[in-house]
């Protein structure tokens, strides 16, 4: 699992937590880490597309 994967479960955990005790500060630490991991995502997905680019790149030369 990537990176991205696990921060947005953990984000999640926070978030459910939050709502169930009451607790709006670790629901919002928890929406936060979502959207880090939303992020992480996108950047993640630029370098795959660009080694992709460097590979097809390469075996064209």
């Amino acid at each position: 699992m990537r990176k991205s994967g696990a921060q947005k479960g953990k984000g999640k955990i926070k978030e459910v937590a939050g709502k169930a005790t009451g607790d709006t500060r670790l629901e919002a630490e928890g929406k936060t880490d979502q959207m880090a991991a939303r992020a992480r995502e996108g950047i993640e997905r630029v370098h795959e597309s660009a080694r992709r680019a460097r590979e097809t790149e390469r075996g064209t030369s």
